[in-house]
């Protein structure tokens, strides 16, 4: 016989999932709508009204594709790359590699460069390749959780504009996390996810294009054969679900029958995109801005170091060096263990190196950095660490009396 779940309570400072809002909580419990319902309707024509406050945008297209923030990278990158285009994607990271295997399986010709993990590019330097490759897209990640580094795109995007080139744009750690000008910064297409600084539940994927994209899915456009017998396209998207030349026509008046919406979801995330309008995002960006900065004093006053470059660091993800001796699992068990604080580990060559401590959406309050630094102070301590006790809250705590 199985039991009802009861779910432990956590802190949870990772690069993913934050913690969700409770508003947000609450509403998924809503009755379930017809997806034709009137009410669903206006739902998500709001949805997208939200959609284009977060990303800053006159765009027309903005809305969410059902799936985790992968998917929508997927199809944004599978609905505008077709075989043999030329892409050109800069890695600084592990997720400038997940957009080259999507480049890549859309059957994209695709050429990359890559730096040293814990750096960014610097423009003369995309700009040199871009000019080099001559690609029809270039698809970069904006914010890389697995080194805690942010890449600067507003001399990029202009770039590639004034040079017909199309932007497509990986948001999924930064959006509403810190600046992002989705139109200012001439980016045709972007894509976030529910689960990060949106603080909604893992499982859509917001996201937006301007005309120049909407053009290319025009002309590869084909309905399902179930819906228009005749339709055909030599072009068409490889596949159906992420196929945003009919999703996007689900989301407009002719409501096109693409696939059942995720209604539970999408009150969700209306909700989540409500909230974040009601706090309005210079607060919510300063917001961010203020609890990374009192983390940041606690790590470095516990005695601990930051990875990477501070140039660009990611305000909603830092990155801290494993001191010597110390096993980084052994730390992380015992803070969910004793303390409910869940941080997270690293990827590739930096495993065992670094932890990543995310301060994203409902999971950036005050009360979670100094749990947080509490919790890292105590772990190492128990497990033979040198650090500066009882030093990490009162600089973290510095930090906030400033701002007062």
């Amino acid at each position: 016989m199985y039991k009802e779940l009861v779910i432990p309570q956590r802190t949870i400072m990772t690069p993913g999932p934050a913690e969700a809002e409770p508003r947000v909580l609450r509403i998924m419990g809503a009755p379930i709508l017809g997806q034709y319902d009137p009410n669903f309707l206006q739902i998500m024509d709001e949805t997208m009204e939200l959609t284009r406050y977060i990303f800053q945008t006159e765009n027309h297209q903005a809305f969410p594709v059902d799936g985790t923030a992968r998917a929508g990278i997927e199809a944004v990158i599978s609905s505008i790359i077709e075989p043999n285009d030329k892409v050109y994607i800069p890695i600084f990271g592990r997720f400038g590699h997940l957009m080259t295997e999507l480049s890549r399986r859309a059957g994209g010709d695709v050429y990359t460069t890559e730096i040293e993990w814990g750096k960014t590019y610097e423009f003369e330097d995309l700009k040199n390749e871009i000019i080099k490759v001559n690609p029809k897209v270039v698809a970069v990640v904006h914010g890389e959780t697995s080194t805690g580094r942010m890449q600067s795109l507003e001399e990029l995007g202009k770039f590639c504009r004034e040079n017909d080139i199309l932007l497509v744009v990986d948001a999924v750690a930064t959006l509403t996390g810190t600046e992002f000008k989705t139109d200012d910064w001439n980016i045709d297409a972007v894509i976030t996810g529910t689960q990060k600084c949106l603080s909604v539940p893992t499982g859509m994927a917001p996201l937006t294009y301007n005309e120049r994209v909407e053009k290319i899915l025009s002309e590869r456009k084909k309905i399902e054969q179930g819906l228009q017998i005749d339709s055909y396209n030599d072009r068409m998207i490889s596949s159906n679900y992420l196929d945003l030349s009919q999703i996007q026509e689900y989301w407009s008046p002719t409501r096109l029958n693409h696939h059942t919406e995720s209604t539970s979801m999408l009150y969700a995330l209306r909700e989540g995109l409500r909230i974040i309008k009601e706090e309005g995002l210079e607060a919510r960006i300063a917001r961010h801005a203020l609890n990374e900065k009192a983390l940041v004093a606690g790590i470095e006053a516990m005695g601990l170091h930051i990875f990477g470059d501070k140039v660009n660091k990611l305000p909603t993800v830092t990155c801290v060096y494993v001191p010597e001796g110390i096993k980084e699992d052994e730390i992380r068990k015992r803070m969910i263990e004793d303390f409910g604080v869940e941080i997270a580990a690293a990827f590739g060559s930096l495993s065992g190196k670094i932890w990543r401590i995310g301060s994203m959406g409902y999971s950036s309050r005050k009360e979670n950095i100094l749990k947080v630094l509490s919790a890292l102070e105590t772990s190492l301590i128990r497990n033979g660490a040198i650090v500066n006790r009882g030093e990490a809250l009162q600089a973290a705590l510095d930090v906030y009396e400033e701002k007062r």
